[in-house]
């Protein structure tokens, strides 16, 4: 029953990989054309972009170099109209310069148009005073023209804001012929101005075909590249680009296939090892209940026929009594709880209590069967432990799955040490012995159910493979979590984090 589902599994993962096949098939051929032509496209916007950014990292440098140059023109002493002059016979990219200082007042040109007045009142009231603090530079749209602004900090008349200008013959000459100047392949590429004129194309463009355009930044705004295509180019490429396309989904549709039977067959795998720990699982709580069964009847039906004289005796039968039914009722708590976890119904009773006395409560239950095997206990507790939220019942069952643990992998070293510490707000609860060890490869898989190590000195040991898992869940459902130390023959160190109670509103944490 528990294989039954592996051939439906791999006959619809074979179903479900011909119909992607087929429809993969179908859709592709009927929209080849157009997926050749989206293709063109996105070629063409790649070019596209890669045209704009690379004239616009021309222009950005052009301008970077002018203010530096005008910038340590106007470090010296006798900065004037002269050296801005001088400065523009170096740099024809910009065919108008316009100095400001802080005042506002205009220190070149000397002598300015009426239209010129107005570009530079304009330019006035775009730059704020904040941008007089900062610092840098931006572009400003002021009338027609873009306006390179730039604040030069240091001169002899304190700071200073440039305007720079740009001649359009000389970025066509100095930037975007050599920028595109070289610019291969069948298609046109073209820069248009804010109104749409060309004002450079890679090569004529009166018998091509527009294919898109893309918007420069902020250096060049309103302008953009245009790309065009001779008319009639035939996407034959693209066809044959979308065919290996299609041939590698269709590699890569088999491989998921391939990679469905592979999880399939681990699928299988992990359910049978499941149905054989489940088995274990069985024969480990059978053998569990019988030994404390047989213990109960055995000493149970001595005291009723009264062959146990001595009072001390007969206590004694009464204590073993006492402390296999406490086993008993351990045994089955682990079983009904781990059933109520699988089937999601587990709930717990959590509120703030302390940690202390629960620790002992547990330590005190193992006191016999320690004291009979042979065990020393160290018990430490710091004083003054927080409050943390639990359900006491559920820590107790955790905190007595440890104990009873270290009991069972102890070895001949028998000394175990339960302890308790301030954690931060909260508490952490340790369990340490001196036995078997836990190998590091096997820490995480502890606290699987049903897995115990499959090591030889432990398989003579009785349990059910469930304690670890459910200890794992009570101290994860109180937010907390769960760690494991120790090397194989140095012992074991299992500690419960527990987190603290929340802070009252308007606390925090020292």
């Amino acid at each position: 029953m528990g294989a039954r589902p592996a051939p439906l599994l791999i006959f619809g993962a074979v179903f479900a990989a011909a119909f992607v096949l087929a429809a993969l098939g179908y859709f592709s051929l009927r929209r080849w054309e157009a997926a050749a032509e989206l293709q063109l496209h996105g070629q063409a916007r790649d070019t596209a972009m890669m045209a704009a950014e690379k004239v616009e990292m021309a222009v950005v440098r052009a301008e970077q170099d002018a203010i530096a140059a005008l910038q340590a023109a106007a470090l010296a002493p006798d900065f004037g109209p002269a050296a801005v002059e001088a400065w523009k016979a170096g740099h024809p990219l910009f065919n108008a310069a316009y100095v400001l200082d802080r005042q506002g007042r205009l220190l070149y040109p000397v002598v300015w148009t009426r239209d010129e007045a107005e570009l530079i009142g304009a330019l006035r009231a775009e730059i704020s005073q904040g941008f007089w603090d900062r610092g840098g530079r931006r572009h400003v749209e002021a009338g027609g023209h873009v306006i390179l602004a730039a604040v030069i900090p240091g001169s002899s008349r304190g700071p200073l804001l440039v305007g720079l200008r740009r001649d359009d013959q000389a970025l066509h000459r100095d930037v975007l012929e050599k920028a595109l100047g070289g610019t291969e392949g069948q298609g046109a590429l073209a820069i248009l101005d804010g109104s749409g004129r060309p004002v450079f194309s890679s090569r004529p463009i009166d018998r091509v075909e527009p294919i898109l355009t893309v918007p420069f930044g902020e250096a060049l705004p309103a302008w953009r590249v245009a790309l065009y295509q001779p008319a009639g180019l035939s996407p034959r490429d693209m066809v044959r680009r979308q065919a290996m396309i299609f041939m590698a989904a269709l590699a890569l549709l088999l491989l998921v296939i391939a990679g469905g039977l592979v999880a399939t067959y681990r699928l299988v795998r992990r359910e049978s090892e499941i149905a054989r720990l489940k088995s274990d699982f069985v024969a480990n709580v059978s053998h569990d209940l019988k030994t404390p069964l047989a213990l109960i009847r055995m000493f149970a039906e001595t005291l009723e026929m009264d062959r146990v004289p001595d009072e001390r005796r007969r206590r004694e039968y009464y204590g073993v009594l006492t402390r296999e039914s406490e086993r008993l009722s351990r045994l089955i708590d682990n079983v009904l709880d781990f059933s109520r976890i699988e089937s999601g119904h587990q709930r717990y009773e959590i509120a703030a209590g302390a940690v202390e006395p629960i620790v002992h409560e547990v330590v005190e239950s193992f006191r016999h069967p320690l004291h009979q095997q042979g065990f020393t206990v160290d018990v430490a507790i710091e004083p003054d432990l927080p409050d943390v939220p639990l359900d006491g019942d559920a820590m107790k069952q955790a905190l007595a799955n440890l104990v009873d643990n270290a009991m069972k992998y102890s070895g001949d070293r028998r000394h175990l040490r339960v302890a308790a510490r301030r954690e931060g707000g909260g508490v952490a609860v340790e369990v340490a012995d001196e036995g078997i060890g836990i190998p590091i490869a096997e820490r995480e898989r502890i606290f699987e159910k049903f897995y115990r190590i499959g090591r030889s000195e432990t398989q003579g040991r009785r349990g059910s493979g469930v304690g670890l898992a459910l200890v794992k869940h009570i101290v994860e459902a109180h937010g907390g979590r769960v760690t494991v130390d120790g090397r194989p023959g140095d012992g074991s160190r299992f500690t419960l984090h527990l987190p603290g109670l929340p802070l009252p509103s308007g606390e925090r944490a020292g």
